[in-house]
């Protein structure tokens, strides 16, 4: 027999649902929102070429490390970090190649070329931290850190300069030259901020779970960078400056992620480090005063 009454929740059952919803709330908040690249005077395709001018100009000036296996492998770990829909959808072909360099460092140029260190190979512990660092790399390339950074150094003269219409040269390279703004190693093109290392480190560890590597891996080896030699420490840092709380925040981020399995291996980590071994990198070129 129905009740003429109606049936009234008890007041208990209100404070558990608003509690249900402020912890769902919570979560929603604490999951990251889409990082998406900021302004940019440059097209991608800009981004490639420039890229491709300065990966030229690498390469004339650093010993490269020449090890179709090296570069065999290093694809496929990169390959498998391309997995995810952001970076496939990108529209950026990157490639993967090593310098004979004692530097615990890498870094990757706008539309895709990356460089690794023969140092970092001889450092990292495991196959997941060699995709932490490649992956943090990919994600300064993809979030076109590099040309926003440039995009904001003269808002004015740039669109003349991406146009071609300040000078006859036919490069990219000529035509920032010409307005002042520096291309090289130390350039804004790569000297990044610590938003931009934030987000690199955020954004890379979706890629490296998209691909099956343990994100915690980033977070473990930015803490070994800091307790091993302060020159290791100096150089990777120096590229890369520590938002603050690095680790805590990979692993934060890392928390957010649906449950998955990790431990994606290629199989070949060892071999690459016995290659790495092997190899003689030049002594360190003495800076200019």
């Amino acid at each position: 027999m129905s009740s003429r009454y109606p049936v009234r929740a008890h007041p208990s059952l209100y404070v558990v649902t608003a509690w249900f919803v402020l912890i769902s709330t919570a979560f929603a908040a604490q999951a990251r929102a889409p990082i998406k690249p900021g302004f940019n005077l440059f097209t991608k395709q800009q981004d490639v070429q420039l890229g491709d001018e300065l990966a030229a100009e690498v390469r004339k000036k650093a010993t490269m490390v020449n090890n179709p296996e090296l570069t065999a492998y290093l694809n496929e770990v990169g390959q498998r970090l391309l997995r995810s829909k952001e970076a496939r959808n990108s529209g950026f072909a990157f490639t993967f190649e090593v310098v004979a360099d004692s530097a615990v460092n890498a870094f990757a140029l706008p539309g895709g070329p990356m460089f690794i260190n023969s140092g970092l190979l001889k450092t990292v512990d495991n196959e997941a931290q060699l995709a932490a660092v490649m992956a943090h790399e990919m994600s300064h390339v993809l979030l076109r850190h590099g040309t926003n950074q440039a995009s904001k150094v003269d808002i004015i003269q740039i669109p003349l300069a991406l146009a071609g219409q300040l000078t006859n040269s036919d490069t990219l390279m000529g035509q920032l030259t010409q307005l002042g703004i520096g291309v090289g190693a130390n350039s804004v093109l790569l000297k990044f901020s610590r938003e931009h290392e934030s987000q690199a480190d955020l954004f890379g560890v979706h890629l490296m779970a998209d691909a099956g590597y343990d994100p915690i891996q980033m977070a473990r080896f930015f803490d070994k960078i800091k307790s091993q030699d302060a020159a290791d420490a100096i150089s990777f840092l120096s590229d890369h400056p520590n938002p603050g709380n690095r680790a805590r925040a990979i692993r934060a981020e890392a928390a957010t992620l649906l449950e998955r399995p990790y431990g994606y291996q290629t199989g070949q980590f060892q071999r690459m480090k016995q290659i790495a071994a092997g190899i003689h990198e030049p002594p360190p070129k003495k800076t200019e005063e």
